[in-house]
């Protein structure tokens, strides 16, 4: 891990703490030991012993805690926002339509099975996180030929696998038979590790029923404090006060519910409960490109909700912040800016707006400083230089960042792959996808028609597609008289082939700032609300980036 001289580092700016108190410091300086906060103070006091001798860095903006994401499918986020057709009412629906599986299941299964692109959609992803400040997401998952599954450790910390002592690993992958049996989901509850659930996506008594499931023989419920439901789209009121009373929280993402079932989670009977909000943006084929924009449809919807604003500024900025980290059990270590915590910190240009609306309003190019463990990941050269010799130059909204990915032991494949080339290698893969997928192929058995058989896989490692595939993990309760949304070996061997079902795409684009048609197929959303689009376009009219494609 490259580091300033003895490992100590000073940033200085208006710090936003996201402490209890509400602490703001509008002229202040973090000093960094290594990956830790070593101390806090006003600009005016004396430097820490130690720190004498440390420059400071001036970010010319507000220093807030790195943002947490949890709920992401990174995979898919090589690919553009759908053009949904219809409404949904529970998740079974949507992904067994044709279109789903020709521009979202389609491609994701001939890029995320071809082991040379890996590498590739791992380093693109990944930057779409760190351009956006997004200092945690969940995992992305590899599994090689040999059986050996693991989750990518490079820049962006994984709430699977934190590798850090003080971060306690979050479980967000639960295996089918302890999800569909109460009684054996509850002894996974009882383990001493958070479980992120997808619980209930939908709006029908379906998607309910997933939720219900949950009941154990006795009456009780397979819920605790552990639990972290994420959409719970379908729970009625008296399913969140059972919710509550057991401690679970959930993870809202609001986008991706909109764009899908035209409805999203009851936030207003949840905060009023107690249950504790995170966000998740959920992924970049129907959702928010990032968590900052997820915090701009957060507060769109709180801002229309019939009774009024549900969440002030601070307590959405807090969702993916300082609650975020007490969900995860990481309020020790992260989530706030004070002595003793890890060094993930972003900072963004500007200090004149209310602290916490301005980071709403913030787009990537007003991001100046993303420092994960205590070192720069991407931000102004002046910001990034002290902490490496090996950064990579990106433009964002007009405007020259660089971005450090040699933060930590990352894959050794991932790490000989910069952004820039993994931006050609999925643009020429996705404008070529038939060929892709004709070999990738499978053969089909002549003595059981229409049976598919694989072909010896390819060498190398491959994603985990939890949205397609049965792996021994799954992310979803599966209730005896419910839907599941993968499908079986005859589903499979009844669809056509892939490589005459695909057609040329484009990559989608890094941020927002530059990418039109992310806001251009916004518009055509027919399942939005009135006020939603009109109100995204507004937040980014101020970037002259956002005239740009990516």
């Amino acid at each position: 891990m490259s580091a300033p001289a003895a490992g100590r580092s000073a940033i200085r700016g208006r710090v936003v703490v996201m402490d209890a108190a509400g602490t703001v410091i509008p002229d202040g300086v973090v000093y960094i030991s290594g990956a830790d906060i070593a101390a806090v103070t006003p600009a005016g006091d004396p430097a820490p012993a130690g720190f004498e001798p440390v420059e400071v860095l001036r970010t010319g903006g507000s220093i807030y805690p790195g943002l947490i994401e949890l709920h992401n499918h990174l995979s898919y986020n090589c690919l553009r926002l759908w053009q949904v057709p219809r409404a949904f009412t529970n998740r079974g629906q949507w992904s067994a339509i044709a279109d789903y599986r020709r521009l979202i299941s389609g491609p994701m299964q001939v890029l995320g099975k071809t082991p040379s692109l890996v590498p590739a959609i791992v380093r693109f992803v990944e930057a779409k996180c760190v351009v956006a400040g997004v200092t945690t997401s969940q995992g992305i998952a590899l599994y090689s030929n040999a059986g050996i599954e693991r989750f990518y450790r490079g820049v962006v910390r994984t709430v699977e696998q934190p590798d850090d002592p003080a971060l306690p690993a979050a479980d967000s992958r639960i295996s089918d038979v302890a999800a569909s049996d109460a009684t054996a989901f509850a002894a996974e509850l009882a383990r001493d590790n958070r479980l992120l659930l997808h619980l209930s996506e939908g709006v029908d008594e379906t998607a309910r029923r997933h939720f219900q499931a949950l009941r154990l023989p006795d009456g009780s419920w397979a819920i605790s404090d552990h639990l972290i439901g994420i959409h719970s789209v379908a729970l009625t009121p008296a399913d969140i006060g059972v919710f509550a009373a057991h401690g679970a929280a959930m993870v809202w993402s609001p986008l991706s519910n909109l764009l899908l079932y035209g409805a999203t989670a009851d936030v207003a009977a949840m905060k009023a409960a107690g249950v504790a909000i995170g966000l998740g943006s959920d992924w970049s084929p129907s959702g928010s490109k990032n968590l900052l924009g997820e915090l701009k449809v957060a507060q769109l919807v709180s801002a229309h909700a019939d009774d009024g604003p549900v969440f002030s500024d601070r307590e959405l900025v807090a969702m993916a912040t300082s609650t975020a980290a007490r969900m995860l059990g990481w309020d020790a270590g992260l989530g706030s800016i004070e002595a003793g915590k890890r060094a993930d910190l972003i900072a963004v240009a500007g200090a004149s707006a209310d602290p916490y609306s301005g980071l709403i309003a913030a787009s990537e190019r007003d991001l100046v400083l993303v420092m994960i463990g205590g070192v720069a990941a991407c931000g102004q050269p002046h910001l990034v230089e002290p902490f490496t010799t090996a950064a990579e130059t990106v433009r964002i909204g007009g405007r020259i960042r660089m971005l450090n990915f040699a933060l930590a032991g990352a894959d050794p494949d991932v790490a000989l792959v910069g952004l820039g080339q993994a931006r050609t290698t999925l643009s020429d893969a996705l404008a070529n996808l038939p060929e892709l997928a004709r070999a990738l192929e499978p053969a089909v058995v002549a003595a059981v028609p229409g049976v598919v058989a694989p072909e010896r896989p390819p060498e190398g490692p491959t994603l985990v597609l939890d949205e397609i595939e049965h792996t021994d993990h799954a992310l979803r309760t599966h209730p005896a008289d419910g839907v599941s949304a993968l499908p079986n070996d005859r589903m499979l061997a009844a669809q056509p082939p892939l490589s005459s079902v695909l057609g040329p795409l484009t990559l989608d684009g890094l941020t927002a700032d530059d990418d039109r048609a992310f806001l251009e197929t916004l518009a055509g959303e027919a399942n939005l609300p009135d006020y939603l689009t009109p109100g995204l376009a507004a937040a980014y009219a101020r970037t002259s980036g956002a005239a740009r494609t990516g």
